[in-house]
């Protein structure tokens, strides 16, 4: 009953401007897909409206517009700028809220705001960077004002320490999340891998359409760094198992690994349900056991690969030829039997 009353008390200019404003708000709400004029009037209608209503009005406005999936962006910004007691819920639960708005507001307001900001899910890295190096540029308190702040503790120092241990606690998760994502690298990510260059790739389609087996044991042979008889003999497994394992281990793109794959194996291109063997066999290869595979290959074919394998044709003469002598020629003239 005291309520009512207090409530009879209020000029009644204000308490119809609470009631528009709410009216406002409600039949924005009813709009499934409101479109650009709807948005304008809108932005109009709110602004002067929300200024003139009562702050329990405003709390109850802006929750309301905290679940609306569509609203003006000149709205936007003003709901986020007020003061953290109203701005509060629609800062950590709007979906109209993009990113440049979130590092906008974090930058102009105040430590409150960001701390309303860090309750929202799944923050983009681009806002979680601003937010960090808006807390890393944040000038320390100076010992006077700590001790002041210890001598007279205001009512809201717990909800500060508790805002403050979540935003460490977020932090800590972004972090341990970015060291996740460091381990668990993507496909596309060759760093550090044994890949293979344009020219190489190039090279080895070329000669696989040609299917010249020799050229492309040279250039398969180069793209390891090993000797030419590994890359013979990763050829000739005609079951085209050792071939995917190589040029899944050197990153070649999919669909030219399966070209060469099924000009070298022709039965890898037979279907089976609708599908190509070769890329049964593609699909079920990992490429993270293919590298340990080749690496292995390689590391076996430097222990056991000959020097003569990589010398040159001159220096395989040399040998036979460091007397100097010339090879002996019979000057005997054969003689026509008659």
């Amino acid at each position: 009953m005291t309520d009512q009353f207090r409530d009879l008390e209020r000029p009644s200019a204000m308490r119809r401007k609470d009631v528009v404003l709410m009216a406002t708000v409600t039949s924005f709400e009813a709009l499934p897909h409101p479109s650009r004029n709807e948005l304008r009037q809108f932005a109009e209608l709110f602004v002067p409206l929300f200024s003139a209503s009562s702050e329990e009005a405003r709390r109850q406005a802006v929750a309301a517009l905290s679940r609306s999936p569509t609203l003006p962006p000149t709205v936007v910004f003003f709901i986020a700028s007020q003061p953290i007691t109203i701005a509060a819920p629609f800062l950590a639960s709007s979906p109209c809220l993009d990113d440049d708005t979130l590092i906008a507001v974090a930058r102009t307001q105040g430590a409150a705001h960001v701390r309303a900001i860090v309750r929202r899910e799944n923050l983009s890295p681009k806002v979680i960077d601003a937010l960090v190096s808006l807390r890393q540029d944040r000038p320390a308190a100076p010992p006077g004002a700590t001790a002041e702040v210890e001598d007279a503790p205001s009512p809201s120092a717990a909800a500060a320490h508790e805002a403050e241990r979540r935003w460490r606690e977020e932090e800590l998760r972004q972090r341990i999340k970015a060291l996740a994502n460091h381990v668990h690298r993507s496909d596309d990510d060759r760093l550090g891998l044994r890949t293979l260059s344009p020219v190489q790739e190039a090279l080895l389609v070329r000669f696989a359409r040609s299917r010249d087996g020799g050229m492309f044991a040279s250039v398969l042979a180069d793209s390891l760094s090993t000797s030419r008889w590994l890359a013979e003999r990763i050829l000739l497994d005609i079951s085209g198992q050792q071939l995917a394992t190589t040029l899944k281990a050197l990153g070649m793109e999919r669909t030219d690994a399966l070209l060469v794959l099924e000009r070298f194996y022709p039965h890898l291109a037979n279907p089976v349900n609708a599908t190509p063997r070769g890329e049964f066999l593609w699909n079920a290869l990992d490429a993270d056991e293919c590298g340990r595979r080749v690496e292995a290959w390689r590391r076996a074919d430097g222990y056991t690969a000959r020097e003569s394998e990589f010398a040159t044709p001159a220096q395989q003469d040399a040998p036979a030829n460091q007397s100097g002598s010339r090879p002996l020629r019979s000057r005997t003239v054969l003689r026509r039997q008659a």
